[in-house]
């Protein structure tokens, strides 16, 4: 296992990794109760998702963990789903099955683009000063998701600043919704605040950041599973830890409903009614588009701000990467593993599988190397059984860890020189904006533009790299399809 995981190259341990791999896979384990739950208002089984959910995970997370080697988990990505869910199903009228081959050409696409290393090219296109802004970004995107699970702040809308509810535009007359208030949507008119403290999560939530601030700057080994555990325990006694769900077991059914999401992508509905309309083929067209360029930058994004500040892609591999034949490189590895997952779990029966953001949590645990992926892919598969365990755990608990980790990932910002406009505000747009907008490729989106625009109004057009050129018109065609759609 040392060996085979090179351990010691890359100066750790197994109790480290181990511990590491624990530390995502908690980090990142709402995902296993969220997916089933957004997934399931397209009329596909709920538990049935929840055993895709674990079965495209592991293999994803698994295959990054061995073929790679690096301390990346994979699962079905959030905003990927909603965009599944809100967009593709009840917008555009796709039923559930024909979004599952939707998911499915987009995986095989991700996987053209890496083998015919158009996504190296995109990474080697980047400027140095961009990618230190999106490590950065990442950072304050972490630290940010941390801060909303922790409850901290609320956020104030009144009646002119709603735009729609339950996706409907919003009147100040209506009264009573259908069904209950799903979702409200509120414009720039939505204001946040601190909370009082005086609610139990908000304040668990202080505690467990006391708890990591404290192990981390005395630089306890294990520091951020220790502050989830104990804050755990110490919200049984204040009702935020809810131990009602351990009574509950649903593995059975979730295998019985399987069969009905497997392999569903390939029937009809799905593959074979998807292309039975050319007059349909254009939206087609454009909803794949749209996924496969989220989901490649959303990976994208994750790789180039965790990996190079913490040494997982040295510039030694990047050079190897950018000069190499093949998979020669960890980042070519990685890369092929994160556009492998998707079409795994299109076929179990999940939305778009990509690298999560939240393996930063294990990465500043201390992860380095695959056996912190293979640590999380087989606490995915145990998850089946003990789900109601993990459910146990509060957002809370979590919350800490995440803002501690962002916050170490913007020493990245030391890099960037601010007082010059030229680098400093396509440096704000793949950081502090894509933090704010909640949404990494987003980010780089608005980076690339602002980027290429700079360089346009000052002259300097040719020093921008044509892949970086075609990307950003990519992005700009990318806003023109998303609000199209």
């Amino acid at each position: 296992m040392d060996t085979y995981f090179q351990l010691q190259e890359n100066h750790t341990t197994r109790s480290r990794e181990i511990l590491a791999g624990v530390t995502t896979f908690f980090a990142m384990s709402y995902i296993l109760f969220v997916n089933p739950s957004v997934l399931s208002q397209t009329g596909m089984p709920s538990q049935a998702v929840f055993l895709a959910t674990i079965v495209a995970s592991a293999i994803g997370t698994a295959f990054m963990g061995l073929f790679a080697n690096v301390p990346y988990a994979l699962a079905p990505g959030m905003g990927l789903n909603a965009f599944f869910t809100y967009t593709v199903c009840f917008a555009l009228g796709f039923k559930w099955q024909e979004a599952l081959t939707l998911v499915f050409i987009c995986g095989l696409v991700n996987i053209t683009i890496t083998v015919t290393k158009i996504r190296k090219m995109i990474i080697t296109a980047i400027p140095e000063a961009l990618q230190h802004a999106m490590g950065a970004g990442i950072g304050v995107f972490v630290a940010y998701i941390g801060l909303k699970n922790a409850n901290i702040l609320q956020f104030t809308s009144d009646a002119g600043s709603i735009a729609s509810i339950n996706g409907k535009a919003f009147s100040a007359g209506t009264t009573h919704f259908k069904g209950g208030i799903t979702s409200v949507v509120s414009n720039g008119g939505i204001v946040p605040a601190l909370v009082n403290f005086t609610q139990p999560g908000a304040l668990l939530a202080l505690i467990g950041l006391t708890i990591a601030i404290i192990l981390m700057v005395k630089k306890v080994p294990g520091a951020i599973i220790l502050t989830i555990i104990i804050t755990t325990i110490i919200g049984i006694p204040m009702g935020v830890t809810d131990l009602h769900n351990l009574g509950t077991n649903s593995l059975a059914s979730a295998f019985g409903q399987l069969k009905i999401t497997f392999g569903a992508c390939f029937g009809n509905p799905g593959m074979q009614s998807l292309f039975s309309s050319w007059s349909r083929l254009p939206l087609v067209l454009m909803t794949i588009f749209a996924f496969s360029f989220s989901d490649t930058f959303d990976s994208l994004g994750t790789f180039i701000g965790t990996g190079r500040r913490t040494g997982i892609f040295s510039d030694e591999d990047m050079s190897d990467m950018k000069n190499g034949k093949g998979f020669s490189s960890k980042m070519d590895k990685a890369l092929f593993a994160d556009s492998v997952a998707t079409g795994f779990g299109a076929i179990f029966g999940t939305s778009n599988t990509t690298t999560y953001v939240e393996s930063s949590a294990g990465i500043g645990a201390g992860g380095r190397t695959g056996l912190t992926s293979a640590t999380v892919a087989v606490l995915f598969i145990i998850s089946a059984v003990f789900a109601p365990i993990i459910s146990v755990v509060p957002t809370q608990a979590i919350a800490p860890a995440l803002i501690l980790v962002g916050i170490q990932m913007l020493g990245s910002f030391a890099n960037i020189d601010w007082t010059d406009l030229t680098a400093a505000i396509p440096a704000f747009m793949a950081s502090i904006f894509m933090g704010l907008c909640y949404n990494i490729s987003y980010g780089i989106a608005a980076a690339f533009i602002a980027y290429c625009l700079i360089k346009l109004i000052t002259g300097k057009a040719k020093e921008v790299h044509p892949i970086l050129w075609i990307v950003t018109i990519l992005f700009i065609l990318n806003f023109v399809v998303l609000a199209i759609l």
